[in-house]
């Protein structure tokens, strides 16, 4: 990566308002002592425009603009701020990727960094303005001095671009904390993504006032429209296809390790899609008994299981959320097809319980009975099964529940109500996980030697639909004898 050593202040001879602008800091140990005269206004001039024109609206933006229409009837007469977010240090001065906040990318289809959706009370509802940083100044030499200049990062959309592409009505966001400071009446905004607009309304807003602000936009999401569901499945058929790529490198993780099965999924996501939704869990062996193994550095063995949990997220922000536990060397052994095939049945009973006007919590309560029936068969725990149900003694061995929505977010909707969410109703266009596992930890001393170390979990990506629901990651096998003949396939 090239360091921008050339960061220097830069006073334009043109400069006319009041308070100049805040210099471009140098970099400290840049090569370049300064920038010359001569140098400065040679960079001014001499460039092609590169106004972009008839620019397509973005793919969702019908669904967007119903989207703040919705959020205009539930709060009117409210100002409504929904930031974007800013770039966060990963060290000294590089940067993470950035990632637009879900509830501004959700409402604008824009993933800038440093947005703001305004949304102003009007007679008859709202007024958006969309809030951008235009493109880079050429005039007092930011495009090419800053670090976030043009010629370091690249091309931002101006602000009439921006207008073609999103919408909404575009300005200049550096412009907008001041005209929040003098604004009267109602305001909520979306805290935690941008320290400055907070600070601005840090007298006109309330905590709990911002907060259901914030669950509206969670609930909001429960329900997918018909672009968000053409999406997930775009992320799944991704999902799909970057699994199939793991398979057949299994023997080159072999001689690696979990890293080899990270990286190769990755390559994938980063293909077809924007990145992964969340870190991979590429967990091989006794790995797969910790449900959120991310270090992904083990040893991946003949004869022992691997455990896949990846989803690719789109270039708009839709994640899958699927898992697959697969034989390394493409054959179950007897013990693991026995907790496999549990774990199966299981999620069939979760699948089957998935139904419009059925409650949320039915594909949990069906799932974790098998997995309760099968553990007192297997005498790991004295029954009666609904002795074990009453009491959660299956927990020790399947430990989370047994899905989540699924969307903009791997748990999407998370800041939901209660009562509209884990104790709510399914409604079509719900898609959520159906996830059941079990997993027998290599120390525990309760269950039989040959059990200690294997964890499974099955998880799809399952669509509520007018009719029951619908299963988006079917292109992907389950049942224990179909996966062994698929990677068979896949492996030549």
């Amino acid at each position: 990566m090239t360091v921008a050593d050339e960061l220097i202040p830069v006073t334009p001879e043109t400069e006319t308002e009041p308070e100049p602008e805040e210099p471009i800091k140098p970099r400290k140990n840049g090569l370049y002592p300064g920038v010359s005269d001569e140098l400065a206004e040679n960079m001014k001039s001499g460039w092609a425009d590169t106004e972009l024109t008839d620019l397509e609206p973005v793919a969702q933006a019908g669904h967007t603009a119903a989207r703040r229409a919705a959020l205009s009837a539930r709060f009117p007469g409210e100002r409504l701020v929904i930031p974007s977010g800013g770039l966060k240090t990963r060290s000294n001065d590089t940067e993470y990727p950035f990632r637009a906040s879900v509830e501004y990318a959700y409402l604008t289809g824009n993933q800038t960094e440093d947005g703001v959706l305004v949304l102003e009370p009007v007679a008859d509802g709202h007024k958006a303005t969309i809030h951008l940083l235009p493109r880079s100044d050429r005039e007092n030499g930011e495009f090419w001095l800053s670090g976030h200049g043009e010629l370091w990062v690249g091309r931002r959309h101006s602000l009439t671009e921006a207008e073609q592409v999103y919408g909404i009505p575009a300005s200049d966001v550096r412009e907008l904390a001041d005209a929040l400071r003098e604004a009267t009446g109602p305001v909520r905004v979306v805290r935690g993504y941008d320290a400055g607009i907070e600070a601005a309304l840090t007298d006109k807003v309330t905590a709990e006032r911002d907060e259901e602000l914030r669950v509206f936009l969670s609930e909001a999401r429960l329900v997918k429209d018909e672009f968000e569901i053409g999406e997930l499945q775009k992320a799944v058929d991704s999902t799909v296809r970057g699994f199939e790529d793991v398979v057949r490198v299994l023997d080159k993780a072999e001689a690696t390790s979990e890293r080899y099965i990270e990286g190769t999924f990755f390559l994938r996501a980063r293909v077809e899609g924007n990145d992964v939704g969340y870190g991979s869990i590429c967990a091989a062996g006794p790995h797969a008994t910790t449900l959120h193994w991310v270090r992904n550095d083990g040893a991946v063995r003949s004869g022992e299981l691997l455990l896949l949990d990846a989803g690719v997220e789109t270039h708009t922000y839709y994640t899958a959320d699927v898992t697959r536990t697969l034989p390394i060397n493409g054959t179950y052994t007897e013990i693991q097809k026995k907790i496999y095939d549990a774990v199966y049945d299981a999620q069939e009973a979760g699948i089957a319980a998935v139904q419009p006007g059925g409650k949320y919590r039915d594909f949990h309560d069906a799932a974790q009975r098998v997995l309760a029936e099968r553990i007192v068969e297997w005498g790991l725990v004295e029954g009666p099964v609904e002795r074990v149900l009453e009491l959660g003694l299956q927990r020790r061995w399947t430990l989370h529940g047994t899905g989540h929505m699924l969307g903009m977010d791997v748990h999407d909707c998370a800041a939901a109500r209660v009562e509209s969410y884990v104790d709510g109703v399914l409604e079509p266009g719900m898609v959520l996980t159906v996830e059941p596992g079990l997993y027998f930890q290599a120390d525990d001393l309760t269950v039989p030697v040959e059990y200690r170390g294997i964890g499974v979990r099955i998880e799809d990506d399952i669509l509520v639909t007018e009719d029951g629901n619908r299963n988006l990651s079917a292109g992907l096998p389950r049942r224990s004898d179909e996966v062994e003949a698929w990677m068979a396939r896949l492996t030549g």
